[in-house]
């Protein structure tokens, strides 16, 4: 167990038809997450999630922006215990073709309005419904969230 605090970048990539991707991982469960991973020394977190995208699924990014900022100790629902942090972005691609690496078995395109009808690992849940339902005053909700 790592006993220092992991930064990590995660993105809710939509495609153009306004369709967000979602991986089904064995490291949540089994559950769908959005693709992401750690932020190497040195690197920026745009920098860093648009590598990530590249890596996990060979998508291309771009119009990235912040959408939350999330703190995990502990999570269960991860398969190894450890205190991440997780910030989160929305970016969008003009790709369809994911091709992903070994941290994923599978993935779907689905239509926004639908995302919450899934099983969803982590914080998916209450960022989806939060970007979703408008719940935040902003115009790309920042929804900050603890687990432990």
């Amino acid at each position: 167990m790592s006993k220092q605090v992991e930064v990590t970048v995660s993105g809710i990539i939509f495609n153009q038809n306004k369709q967000v991707l979602l991986c089904k991982s064995p490291k949540w469960n089994n559950q769908w997450v959005i693709p992401g991973g750690h932020v190497e020394y040195g690197e920026r977190l745009e920098e860093a999630l648009i590598r990530e995208m590249k890596e996990e699924t060979g998508l291309t990014v771009y119009d990235v922006k912040l959408v939350s900022l999330q703190e995990s100790i502990a999570d269960p629902s991860f398969h190894e215990s450890r205190h991440m942090l997780y910030v989160d972005f929305s970016c969008a691609t003009d790709q369809n073709d994911v091709l992903l690496n070994d941290e994923a078995d599978e993935y779907k395109w689905v239509d926004f309005v639908d995302v919450l009808s899934y099983d969803l690992g982590g914080f998916l849940p209450q960022l989806f419904d939060q970007m979703i339902n408008k719940k935040a005053q902003h115009e790309y909700p920042v929804y900050f969230g603890y687990s432990s």
